[in-house]
């Protein structure tokens, strides 16, 4: 078998345990704390006390009914999404990458104003290359912005 059939291979069986990833158990708000980041640098949270995976909470203006609907019109804009869940105080969010379709899974919490905190993570692999990091600065400037995220 040469090279490139071997890469081959290899990329469809990344793929397909990206797409097969069981959703985490874990997910949820229990005592006001979402669930730790796993030792990887594939998670963000804004309740994390790990430089490496710590990332600040997203502060917004007025009510927290309407800042969580405008997150959640926010959400429904970006490519990739799906809302799983979601109650008054809390929104769980896939995100499905376009070339290899990871799923990560995307959390915030508004516990009380004026901040919403905020977990992201993916369910496959160790490293992410940043792009948890970049989804949730990339949402706060779209939330701040008041610009239409497309």
């Amino acid at each position: 078998m040469n090279r490139w059939a071997i890469m081959l291979i290899l990329a469809g069986g990344i793929v397909i345990m990206g797409c097969a990833a069981k959703p985490p158990t874990n997910l949820g708000v229990t005592r006001g704390q979402f669930a730790p980041c796993p030792d990887r640098p594939n998670c963000v949270s804004s309740q994390s006390g790990s430089q490496r995976h710590h990332i600040a909470p997203i502060a917004y203006q007025g009510q927290p009914s309407t800042a969580f609907e405008k997150l959640k019109q926010t959400i429904r804009e970006l490519e990739g999404t799906q809302v799983v869940s979601e109650t008054e105080k809390y929104l769980h969010v896939t995100f499905r990458s376009r070339i290899m379709g990871f799923i990560d899974d995307v959390e915030f919490y508004f516990p009380a104003a004026p901040l919403m905190h905020v977990r992201s993570a993916s369910r496959v692999g160790y490293w992410d290359l940043g792009a948890n990091r970049r989804r949730i600065e990339r949402i706060r400037s779209l939330l701040h912005s008041g610009e239409p995220s497309r």
